[in-house]
C-alpha cells in the first residue's frame, strides 16, 4: 500500500502562505517590500579565486542559495531512491513512461518558450530564445496539492505525478546550471563537492559486509559526517559558479539509504532510520519554515507585470510542456510495446499532464540566471502564478474508472 507523507500538503500551505502574503505586501507597498528581501545583511569580499565578484547578503539570497538547498536535498533524496533501490520506479523496463514524459516536457517547454518567445516577445533586453530554462521546472508540492484534489486519495496515478515532478525539478536545475556560460565557471572546485562525497562514502556510506562488528555499524548511523561533507558539497558547487541550489545533490550517492524505495514521499518512509531518511526527517519542520520564506521573499507577484513574458511563459507551461510529455511518453511505451503502469488510464495520463503544467518553485529559482533582471523577471513570474490555474482545468476533466482499493495511495 502506497500513502503519501503528511508533510507534502504542510509544505505546500506553507508556500501558498509565503506566496500570498508576499504579492499583498508587493502590490499594496511594493517599495518597502523590495527593501525588505533585498536589504543587505552582511557584504562579503572573498579572495578572487573562490568569488570573482564581490557577495552580499539578503534575505532574497540566503533563503533561495542556502535554505533552499535543504529542500533540493530532499526531492533529490526521492529521485535516487527511484533510481538505485530495490522496486524503484526508476529501475527497468517501468521507467520508460516517466522517463520519456519528464524528457518530453523538458523538450517541450524550452521549445514552445524560443517559438514563442522570438515571435511576441518585444523587450529589448531579450536576445533569441533568453530565458528557455524558465519553464523547465515544475512544482512538487503544489502539484500534489492539486493531484490529491484531481484523483483523490487511493488513486496509484499520484504515485506517477510525484514521481514525474521530483525527476522534472531535478533535472531542469541541472540544466540550468550547466547552460551557464563556461567562462562562469571555475570547474576546479567541483573537486570538492566530488572529494567530500568519496570520502564520507568511503568511511561511512558504502554497504557493509554481514561479519562487520557492531562498532562499524554504530560509527556507520553517524549524520554529522553527511552534514560537513554536505557543507563542504555546497561550497564547492557555489564557488564552482553552478546554482548553489544544487549545494547538496552530489553528496546523496554517499549517504546509507535503505535498500528499498516504497515510493516518492511515501508515508512508510516515516518508520525507517537510515541515515538518508533519518536526515529527511530532521528537516521536515525547518523546510515547512523554508518554503514560507521562500514563498514571502521570491513569490511576490506584481499584477501589473503582464508582457508578452507572460504569455511566453503560459504557452511553455500550457502547450509546450503537455504535448511534450504526451508524445515522447505514450511514444516511448508504444514503441517498446509496453502497458501503462497498473490501474492508470489514458485519461489519467492526461489529467496527470494538465495538473503537472503549473511551475513555480523551480521555474522561480530560474528566473535570476535566466532572465535579464526587472520587467522581464517579473513578468514571467506573473505567468508562473497563473499557470497554477491549470488545477481548475484538471478538475474539470471527467475522472478515469475509480481504481481498486488495494492500489490506496
Amino acid at each position: 500500500m502506497y500513502r503519501v507523507s503528511s508533510v507534502l500538503p504542510r509544505f505546500a500551505l506553507a508556500l501558498l502562505a509565503g506566496v500570498i502574503l508576499a504579492t499583498l505586501w508587493v502590490n499594496l507597498a511594493p517599495a518597502s517590500y523590495y527593501d525588505a528581501i533585498e536589504w543587505r545583511l552582511l557584504d562579503l569580499d572573498l579572495p578572487r579565486w573562490m568569488a570573482p565578484l564581490p557577495i552580499s547578503l539578503t534575505p532574497m539570497t540566503l533563503v533561495s542559495d542556502g535554505l533552499m538547498a535543504l529542500f533540493l536535498f530532499i526531492v533529490g533524496k526521492e529521485l535516487w531512491e527511484a533510481l538505485v533501490a530495490e522496486h524503484g520506479s526508476l529501475r527497468g523496463r517501468q521507467a520508460a513512461l516517466p522517463a520519456g514524459m519528464v524528457l518530453g516536457g523538458l523538450a517541450g517547454a524550452a521549445l514552445v518558450w524560443i517559438l514563442s518567445a522570438s515571435l511576441i516577445e518585444t523587450a529589448e533586453e531579450a536576445g533569441f530564445a533568453t530565458g528557455w530554462q524558465v519553464p523547465l521546472g515544475s512544482d512538487v508540492v503544489l502539484c500534489y496539492l492539486i493531484g490529491r484534489a484531481v484523483f483523490g486519495q487511493g488513486h496509484p496515478a499520484l504515485h506517477l505525478l510525484l514521481l514525474l515532478a521530483v525527476a522534472t525539478d531535478i533535472l531542469a536545475l541541472l540544466v540550468l546550471g550547466l547552460s551557464q556560460p563556461l567562462v562562469s565557471l571555475r570547474l576546479v572546485w567541483l573537486a570538492l563537492p566530488a572529494l567530500a562525497a568519496l570520502a564520507v562514502w568511503g568511511v561511512y556510506g558504502r554497504a557493509l559486509p554481514a561479519e562487520a562488528p557492531e562498532r562499524l555499524r554504530q560509527a556507520r548511523s553517524r549524520l554529522w559526517p553527511y552534514v560537513l561533507a554536505g557543507v563542504l558539497s555546497w561550497i564547492g558547487m557555489a564557488a564552482a559558479g553552478l546554482p548553489p541550489v544544487l549545494g547538496l545533490l552530489p553528496v546523496i550517492p554517499a549517504i546509507a539509504h535503505a535498500d528499498r524505495s516504497f515510493g516518492p514521499f511515501a508515508e512508510a518512509e516515516e518508520l525507517l532510520h537510515d541515515p538518508l531518511n533519518r536526515l529527511a526527517h530532521a528537516l521536515s519542520w525547518p523546510l515547512t519554515a523554508t518554503l514560507f520564506l521562500f514563498g514571502l521573499t521570491r513569490g511576490g507577484v506584481d499584477l501589473a507585470a503582464f508582457a508578452p513574458t507572460t504569455v511566453t511563459t503560459l504557452a511553455a507551461l500550457w502547450i509546450g510542456k503537455p504535448l511534450g510529455m504526451l508524445v515522447l511518453g505514450l511514444g516511448t511505451i508504444a514503441v517498446l510495446g509496453l502497458k501503462l503502469p497498473p490501474g492508470i488510464s489514458l485519461r489519467d495520463i492526461l489529467r496527470v499532464v494538465v495538473v503537472l503544467a503549473p511551475g513555480f518553485t523551480v521555474p522561480v529559482l530560474a528566473l535570476d540566471s535566466a532572465l535579464p533582471g526587472g520587467a522581464m523577471q517579473e513578468a514571467a513570474r506573473l505567468g508562473l502564478a497563473i499557470s497554477l490555474l491549470a488545477g481548475a482545468l484538471a478538475l474539470l476533466l471527467p475522472a478515469g474508472r475509480r481504481p481498486d482499493r488495494r492500489t490506496d495511495a
